[in-house]
């Protein structure tokens, strides 16, 4: 049986997996990250619940068609584990490029991932405004 640590890990990776995925603006690189079934779930800052992988999926194309760069910061990661679950909680501090404009913002995000077939897949993504400053310096042009 493999120890708390290596699970937490694992959880570590998949989560980083996933923000790679999303700077990539590839949808093929966000679906090897998600279990594709109903039971995922995604809440973006300011929508509605999206409901099963179909749903889910549109909802991140929608999000890849509109954006022409994202670059992320994840700070203050706190991971859980019980049993086949592990749930990451985290601040994305993002800088997108929007209609060719930049867009400095803030999201507290929840990322749950469940052990299947020997894989973490996430299963749920929540991000919630932050309406506080993103980390000092993030955003500036280097």
């Amino acid at each position: 049986m493999e120890s708390l640590e290596g699970q937490e890990l694992q959880v570590e990776r998949a989560n980083e997996g996933f923000y790679r995925a999303f700077e990539s603006l590839d949808i093929r690189e966000m679906e090897r990250i998600w279990a594709t079934d109903d039971a995922v779930r995604c809440i973006h800052p300011g929508w509605g619940v999206r409901a099963g992988w179909p749903a889910v999926r549109d909802s991140w194309i929608l999000i890849f068609n509109n954006t022409t760069q994202v670059r992320l910061e994840v700070t203050n990661v706190d991971i859980r584990m019980n049993g086949e679950f592990g749930w990451v909680t985290c601040t994305e501090n993002l800088v997108t490029t929007i209609d060719g404009e930049p867009q400095v913002s803030r999201v507290h995000a929840t990322n749950i991932f469940m052990k299947r077939a020997g894989r973490w897949k996430m299963v749920h993504h929540h991000g919630s405004p932050g309406f506080d400053l993103p980390a000092e310096g993030f955003g500036e042009k280097e």
